[in-house]
C-alpha cells in the first residue's frame, strides 16, 4: 500500500521523521553539541539501512517506509523519559548520570516493534 505510493512523497515522510525526532531530542537534551550530533546519527542510521536494504534487493521504497517509521516510534517511544533527559542534560550538561528506568526502555523498544510491524503490513506482499 505505502510502497505503492510515489518515491518522493516517500522521501518526504522520511524528511518529516527526521525533522519531528531532531527536534523533539533537541528540545529535549538542549546541549548544543547533542543537537549538532543527533541529525547525523539518523542520517548515517538511513545510509546504513538504504545499504543494507540495497543488499538484501529492496527497492527504495520499502527503505523508505521502514526508515520513517522506526524514527516516528522512537520518537513516540522516548516521549516519556523526556523529563529524565532534560534534567540529566541540565545537571550533569551532557554526561549520562540519570538512569532510565527499565519499564521505559521496554515501553521504547516495544513501540519501535510496532511501529516496524506496521510499516511491513503497510508494504505489499514480494
Amino acid at each position: 500500500m505505502l510502497a505503492s505510493v510515489g518515491v518522493g512523497w516517500l522521501w518526504l515522510l522520511a524528511a518529516a521523521a527526521l525533522v519531528l525526532l531532531c527536534s523533539a531530542m533537541a528540545i529535549w537534551v538542549p546541549t548544543r553539541r547533542f543537537r549538532l550530533v543527533n541529525p547525523f546519527i539518523w542520517i548515517a542510521y538511513g545510509a546504513g539501512l538504504g545499504i543494507t536494504g540495497w543488499a538484501q534487493g529492496w527497492p527504495p521504497a520499502t527503505t523508505l517506509v521502514y526508515y520513517s517509521f522506526s524514527l516516528i516510534g522512537l520518537t513516540i517511544g522516548l516521549f516519556p523519559s523526556r523529563k529524565l533527559f532534560t534534567a540529566s542534560a541540565r545537571e550533569n550538561e551532557g554526561a549520562a548520570a540519570t538512569v532510565i528506568p527499565r519499564q521505559h526502555v521496554v515501553f521504547s523498544v516495544v513501540v519501535v516493534i510496532l511501529m516496524v510491524v506496521a510499516a511491513t503490513a503497510l508494504l505489499p506482499v514480494q
